[in-house]
């Protein structure tokens, strides 16, 4: 007899860190490390955590639909008791690199205003340079409930920014893909050369794969 696949508890790092005293848990993931366009996004969450507040269907956010996450943004915005959400621009990135970028936008995602967490959980990050405990998990956007908030915070807020760059830069369908290098996307880049704010020395990488070929 086959056994039943256990649910995961998305609570388990919480519960764990309110048991050792731990009073003020944020949750921290990032959006658009990947793309040739557009910046990254960060967003941090302090999300109360007794069990009349939680949220059912908050887990990672690239296993939910855009319509779903719409509906749990405005849940985790009405439920927070902090939400921050920081970018680093695309010429940003070019200057200081995706990581360091990354590490930036974290760092002050977390610097919400007028408090600070008693330790953050942070998605596979480490080593921020900000003054909390901070617990890196591995794909913790699918094993923390805070990170998993933050990660829908940080995909709704970019995906809204991407949506008007889209207006702004038509020819390249940043409306679907994001910023993402898809087939259509970088179909659009031979023809029309990049725009303003194409990552530059994600081009270069591309144009280097190309090469190699």
């Amino acid at each position: 007899m086959a056994k039943t696949k256990e649910k995961k508890d998305m609570l388990a790092y919480e519960k764990d860190l309110l048991s050792k005293g731990y009073k003020l848990i944020s949750g921290t993931d990032e959006v658009g490390r990947g793309p040739l366009a557009g910046p990254v996004c960060v967003a941090s969450v302090i999300m109360p955590l007794d069990e009349e507040h939680i949220i059912d269907g908050i887990d990672d956010s690239k296993k939910l639909s855009e319509k779903k996450r719409e509906e749990l943004y405005e849940k985790i915005l009405q439920t927070a008791k902090y939400v921050k959400v920081s970018y680093v621009s695309e010429k940003e990135i070019d200057q200081i690199n995706i990581l360091q970028a990354t590490k930036k936008a974290m760092a002050d995602s977390l610097c919400f205003p007028d408090v600070m967490p008693d330790i953050a959980l942070v998605d596979a990050v480490k080593n921020l340079d900000v003054a909390c405990k901070q617990l890196p998990i591995v794909k913790g956007d699918a094993k923390s409930y805070s990170i998993a908030a933050a990660s829908i915070v940080a995909k709704v807020e970019r995906d809204r920014l991407m949506n008007e760059m889209a207006k702004k830069f038509p020819e390249y369908g940043f409306e679907q893909n994001k910023g993402y290098g898809t087939a259509k996307h970088i179909e659009a880049l031979k023809k029309f050369g990049p725009c303003e704010i194409h990552r530059k020395t994600f081009l270069k990488f591309l144009n280097e794969e190309k090469k190699n070929v």
